[in-house]
């Protein structure tokens, strides 16, 4: 357990950054299992349409660096190839 002043701010803002990583980590998670179920289910006009909003989910996250620049990059250059690829092999 903290014992100092700082250790115990510490502790609080550590609880509190938990919170909103765990809630942007969950964000992240949702959208992408969105995308990959309709492209599972040939829907991949609807995947199309949920790929702006994953964007903003991994651009967001790269901004408050629980992600990395390029480490959202790729994620976001991954989600466009496999929605490219189920909309061409319709």
């Amino acid at each position: 357990m903290a014992i100092t002043s700082s250790a115990k701010k510490a502790l609080r803002a550590s609880a509190r950054k938990r919170e909103f990583n765990l809630a942007r980590k969950a964000a992240i998670y949702d959208i992408t299992k969105k995308i990959k179920r309709l492209i599972k289910e040939n829907k991949a006009t609807e995947a199309k349409t949920l790929l702006p909003q994953a964007y903003k989910t991994l651009d967001k996250a790269a901004k408050t660096n629980f992600l990395k620049k390029n480490t959202a990059s790729r994620k976001k250059s991954r989600l466009a190839q496999m929605i490219k690829r189920a909309s061409v092999t319709k």
